[in-house]
C-alpha cells in the first residue's frame, strides 16, 4: 500500500483522498439513519441522511469523473438527482 500512494503524483493523491472522503460520507448515512430509527423506535430516515447522500455521492462524483469511469458517473448523478428532489419534498411538506 506504501508503495502504491507513493507512486501517485499529487493530483491523484488529492483525488483519492476526495474518493474516499466521499465514501466515507456515504456510508455514514446508513449508520445515522440506524441510530436515529432506534432512537424514534420505528424505521424513519431524518434530513442529515439526504445531506450526506447528497455530499457523499458528489465526493464519488468527482472521484468517478477524475477516473473516467461512466458507470459510477451515471450512478452518483442519478443518486444525486433522486436525494436533492427528496430534500424539496420534505422543504415543501413544512410549508
Amino acid at each position: 500500500m506504501n508503495s502504491f500512494i507513493s507512486n501517485l503524483t499529487n493530483f491523484e493523491l488529492l483525488f483519492l483522498i476526495i474518493g474516499f472522503t466521499g465514501q466515507a460520507l456515504f456510508a455514514s448515512r446508513f449508520i445515522v439513519q440506524w441510530i436515529y430509527s432506534e432512537k424514534v423506535g420505528k424505521s424513519s430516515i431524518p434530513v442529515i441522511f439526504w445531506y450526506l447522500s447528497i455530499f457523499g455521492g458528489i465526493g464519488l462524483l468527482i472521484y468517478a469523473i477524475s477516473r473516467k469511469d461512466p458507470v459510477i458517473i451515471t450512478g452518483q448523478l442519478f443518486g444525486i438527482f433522486i436525494y436533492m428532489r427528496n430534500l424539496i419534498l420534505i422543504y415543501r411538506s413544512k410549508k
